[in-house]
């Protein structure tokens, strides 16, 4: 039996010569145009969304599934959308809570070689597949009137922190960034404090105001309108 992750990893470090390369690069130009577009025109006939991350790998029936079903129930009875990664744990519940609720539910997947397949809760007018990963993260910025961040792996904080500095740098317009469960976080967000601000000082105090940490549903979920009481919704760029 193949090895398929193996054969990959060898295929991609295959010795090419520069007009191959150069080649290559240009048909990726029109594959990176075609996801754009075909995420574009699909994002926006969906209105306003909240964008749900997590592990893929958490078990239905364990709390924090359990909670993004919750936040997912809340999300679509106020109106609003639910956008996930498209996949299981963490996704899938987002999405299966939205779906209970009869709001727009959204899945944006990936292509991997693991792990990764649509959940059943996604409205299949709103599913949407990528190759490119970036392509993926600029839709999730762009459509989602907050972020609502449960426990993850590195993809859970791959998206997180591109949304953290992409506000602190006003390359987009602020918006909740919400974290749940203050045990799981709580260790990070500690070192930041302690690590990046007070020891380093690589990021500046009010740095630590551009995220919240709750740890029920209902906290997450009306963090989300309380900031929009105050603020208008909008598209992020």
């Amino acid at each position: 039996m193949t090895d398929k992750p193996n054969e990959r990893i060898k295929q991609a470090f295959e010795n090419k010569d520069w007009p191959d390369i150069k080649s290559s690069d240009s048909w990726n130009i029109f594959k990176i145009m075609a996801e754009f577009v075909d995420g574009y025109d699909t994002l926006a006939k969906i209105g306003p969304c909240v964008s749900v991350f997590g592990s893929a790998r958490t078990k239905p029936g364990t709390p924090y599934y359990e909670m993004a079903v919750d936040i997912g129930q809340k999300l679509a009875a106020a109106g609003l959308g639910v956008i996930t990664g498209g996949g299981p744990g963490i996704m899938e519940a987002g999405n299966k809570g939205a779906s209970m609720e009869k709001g727009a539910s959204v899945g944006l997947n990936i292509e991997l070689p693991f792990e990764q397949n649509n959940n059943p809760y996604i409205d299949n007018d709103k599913s949407i597949d990528f190759k490119f990963f970036f392509v993926r993260k600029v839709m999730f910025m762009k459509y989602a009137q907050g972020f609502i961040v449960l426990p993850g792996g590195f993809g859970t904080l791959d998206e997180l922190f591109e949304a953290l500095t992409l506000v602190q740098t006003q390359k987009t317009a602020k918006f909740p960034i919400i974290l749940v469960g203050t045990e799981f976080w709580g260790g990070l967000i500690d070192w930041i404090k302690k690590v990046m601000l007070e020891q380093e000082n690589n990021i500046s105090p009010d740095d630590l105001y551009l995220f919240k940490i709750v740890d029920t549903a209902d906290e997450a979920v009306n963090e989300i309108f309380e900031f929009y009481s105050k603020y208008s919704m909008s598209l992020n760029f």
